[in-house]
């Protein structure tokens, strides 16, 4: 194998308060596959997502005492229908997220809306009717 691989295999998002953290996307409809003290998982398709405390987490980058932000980013999750995005979006505002901008039809002819979690960290939800997705949900660019 040559490295660089081109895969992403874990996403770590540093939070203030796991708890509010994992009970935030407990309301979303997510299901921890790995619950640590310091951390939490979630098994995406083919790819992991790990919530991990910001303390311990710089610690754990040998940055012990460093001020963690949320950087600038986006994580997107891209869905069948303009509904499913809307629907999507209004259980993450449930559940605790702050509207950056509503679903709404954007300029590449899709359909798209932006929110932030308790931490943060900004997630794009998307219906895009020229990237059609796999039964599992996952993306394949055509």
């Amino acid at each position: 194998m040559s490295y660089p691989a081109q895969r992403v295999t874990l996403i770590t998002l540093g939070v203030q308060d796991l708890n509010r953290a994992k009970a935030f996307y407990t309301a979303l409809g997510w299901q921890p596959a790995e619950d640590q003290e310091s951390a939490v998982f979630y098994q995406l398709n083919g790819l992991v997502l790990g919530l991990f405390d910001r303390v311990a987490l710089a610690e754990d980058q040998g940055r012990a005492g460093a001020a963690l932000g949320t950087g600038a980013m986006t994580l997107a999750q891209n869905f069948d229908t303009q509904e499913d995005v809307d629907a999507a979006f209004e259980q993450a505002l449930a559940a605790g997220a702050t509207a950056l901008k509503r679903p709404e039809k954007v300029f590449w002819g899709g359909y798209s809306g932006y929110f932030a979690d308790p931490d943060g960290h900004v997630w794009e939800l998307a219906h895009n009717p020229f990237w059609p997705l796999a039964d599992d949900g996952g993306l394949t660019l055509p």
